[in-house]
């Protein structure tokens, strides 16, 4: 853990009646420059989830009136609640973005009650109007990005077997998983996917098994949607699969293996949520968009991308650039032969449905 996290959580202990004490003043402190605070559960350079979010803080740090305070390596425990707590009443933190997904209840819930005069926005798809109003979510359609990451790794698949290395079969990993595949079978409905989950958001061990068992299995492409897909990345790419990234741009890591990769742009999101609270406005409580919004973006082509598959994806992301790009649409079953969507019927990026997702769809070869 970097020593400025453990410097922080042992001033709030420390020095609690001090900092309570000097609260007015952190609160007239945060009016201006407008302080905004940061909570990542890994390293912040981890060529992942971590990373991506904090690129998105970087670009914060450019805009006049804003000060930005980050604190990486916080576990889902009451760690998080006192790091909140340290940001508001040290720093005069008066908006707060705690990242990971284990964050939200109860952590961010609780100081949510305890702060009303300060804003928090998590990044998952977890808010209802029955949670504090101080409170808020963000999340992207980022789904669309392993859509297409699917139609170049179907190009690219020797085998006709794509792996994916999964942390927890939420909503979120489960609209990637079908995503990936569909996109796959877009362009070969022979194409099938075998996921893997290892339980955890950030365990390297279970990952690098996971990648090698895939790989062992057939699997000449692999994608994932783990916190740092590094040694998926790595491990993938040294046993000469073919590897389609995640979060952030990991091509660096397999060179001529990487094909391309769906990545988050919070940049656009966080600037949109600092423009709301210097106009004296609190940002919206439920965010959401996609490739069109500017939520999500793709990570360059590598050199083993053929020109059809470059043709076919760039086809099907323009489409996807319009809005209202479906990936779930009838006739589809999961995979248990359940169906999912009937003839004519479909699903937006949008739908709520999607937000609850619970299933894989057929041709993923898994259980959620």
């Amino acid at each position: 853990m970097a020593a400025h996290s453990l410097s922080r959580r042992h001033l709030l202990v420390g020095t609690s009646a001090v900092a309570l004490g000097s609260l007015p003043f952190a609160r007239a402190r945060a009016a201006s420059p407008l302080t905004v605070g940061f909570i990542y559960v890994g390293p912040k350079d981890d060529y992942g989830y971590n990373q991506a979010h904090a690129q998105g803080a970087a670009a914060l740090k450019a805009i006049p009136g804003v000060q930005v305070v980050e604190e990486e390596n916080v576990r889902e425990t009451t760690d998080v609640q006192k790091t909140m707590e340290s940001m508001i009443n040290l720093d005069g933190a008066s908006l707060i973005f705690p990242t990971s997904f284990g964050y939200f209840d109860p952590h961010m819930l609780i100081e949510c009650k305890k702060n009303p005069k300060v804003q928090f926005r998590h990044c998952g798809g977890l808010w209802t109007e029955a949670n504090p109003k101080n409170a808020g979510s963000y999340f992207g359609y980022i789904a669309q990005g392993q859509y297409l990451n699917g139609i170049v790794a179907a190009h690219a698949s020797k085998s006709k077997k794509l792996g994916f290395v999964a942390a927890k079969p939420i909503p979120q990993v489960l609209n990637n998983v079908n995503g990936f595949l569909l996109g796959a079978r877009s362009v070969d409905p022979s194409i099938t996917v075998q996921v893997i989950f290892t339980g955890e958001w950030s365990l390297a061990v279970k990952e690098a098994e996971a990648t090698n068992a895939l790989i062992d299995g057939g699997a000449d492409v692999i994608t994932c949607h783990v916190d740092s897909p590094k040694v998926v990345v790595e491990t993938a790419a040294r046993r000469g699969a073919f590897v389609c990234g995640y979060h952030a741009d990991q091509s660096a890591l397999a060179k001529g293996k990487y094909l391309t990769g769906a990545e988050w742009n919070w940049a656009s999101i966080y600037k949109n949520f600092v423009a709301d609270m210097q106009a004296g406005k609190a940002p919206p409580n439920f965010v959401r968009g996609g490739l069109p919004d500017g939520f999500v973006k793709m990570s360059a082509y590598g050199p083993a991308v053929s020109d059809a598959a470059r043709a076919n994806a760039d086809a099907v992301k323009a489409e996807m650039m319009k809005g209202g790009f479906a990936i779930i649409k009838g006739p589809l079953k999961d995979n248990k032969g359940n169906e999912i969507a009937g003839s004519g019927k479909a699903f937006a990026e949008n739908a709520i449905e999607l937000e609850k997702t619970n299933y894989l769809v057929e041709g993923v070869k898994g259980s959620a």
